[in-house]
């Protein structure tokens, strides 16, 4: 028995339907944000310095630069020239110490382009000083190496709250947040294809990131345990303990930033201590919505839904 083939325009229209219910399903066009480190000043192995990569389209952005920054991009097999931007929330030495890895071993590997970095006052002094710091590297380099000079340039930018990046479909906000004594520092949103993230730098509790936040899909925000943090430092003065908590938000806390937010997902980076342990059972005192606790190399897919990738294994 034959069996004749459906109408061409049935067909065709068939065929329509399903592409476009794959496009719609389908995440926002190469929108993905992987933490690549979640941790604070502790040199640990589990938990590198804070550092957060944005891929939007044909852009990779980083956000903060702590300790090991370079080893995870590595880990991710992502060319080190391909790093379009550099945003820094504060210059606390844990969010700016990878710079030097990163600017520099991006260039001997064949970066071609200035290396270029936004953030709050004070970043454009700091860059020009690692510039005069490492003269004696440039220059063994560029005449012994012949490397050439545009690759290791630096084009550093004090920004203030508003646009600091409009490229390619994608827009970067830097607003003001709350971190203590540490003034100016800075959380920013990203959008990108219809869809956000938001980063929440070093804060307390802050207004002003709740009304950025507005409508995000990821919120990432970082946290503090108090009771961790005391009873894995039993020698630290209480003083010296009073403003570590003074300069950060409380899971407690957070959780009443994200039920007001509320993004698709919220998820925790830059966690002190990197081995609290309460911080879910604490959030969820003032929020029930979807959570994350953030681990390095742990990705999000950004679209109709925020996707979790965790890494198989973390060295």
């Amino acid at each position: 028995m034959t069996i004749s083939n459906p109408h061409p325009c049935r067909t065709s229209l068939l065929l329509l339907i399903t592409a476009m219910a794959l496009v719609l399903a389908a995440p926002a066009q190469n929108f993905k944000v992987t933490l690549l480190g979640t941790g604070s000043p502790e040199p640990r192995m589990d938990r590198f310095g804070p550092g957060i990569l944005v891929e939007a389209g044909e852009k990779k952005l980083l956000f903060d630069c702590g300790r090991g920054a370079a080893q995870r991009i590595e880990q991710l097999k992502i060319p080190f020239t391909q790093i379009d931007s550099l945003f820094l929330t504060h210059l606390h030495s844990d969010h700016v110490v990878g710079i030097p890895d990163l600017w520099l071993t991006g260039w001997a590997r064949g970066r071609k382009v200035p290396f270029r970095v936004w953030g709050p006052a004070g970043t454009k002094d700091m860059m020009s000083h690692l510039e005069e710091a490492f003269q004696f590297d440039i220059r063994i380099r560029q005449a012994d190496d012949k490397i050439p000079a545009e690759g290791v340039a630096v084009v550093a930018k004090d920004s203030e709250q508003g646009i600091v990046y409009d490229n390619a479909g994608i827009k970067v906000t830097a607003f003001t947040v709350d971190h203590g004594e540490v003034k100016p520092a800075f959380g920013y949103r990203v959008d990108f294809a219809g869809y956000s993230v938001v980063l929440s730098g070093d804060t307390r509790f802050s207004e002003n990131l709740i009304h950025f936040s507005e409508g995000t899909d990821l919120l990432i925000h970082e946290v503090v345990d108090p009771d961790a943090l005391r009873t894995n430092n039993p020698s630290m003065s209480p003083g010296r303990l009073k403003a570590i908590l003074g300069h950060h938000t409380t899971a407690e806390q957070a959780g009443t930033i994200f039920a007001r937010v509320k993004p698709k997902l919220a998820a925790y980076s830059h966690i002190v201590p990197g081995d609290a342990a309460e911080l879910i059972p604490s959030t969820r005192k003032t929020y029930s919505g979807p959570l994350e606790v953030g681990e390095d190399l742990m990705s999000f897919e950004i679209g109709d839904k925020v996707v979790v990738h965790r890494a198989a294994k973390v060295q």
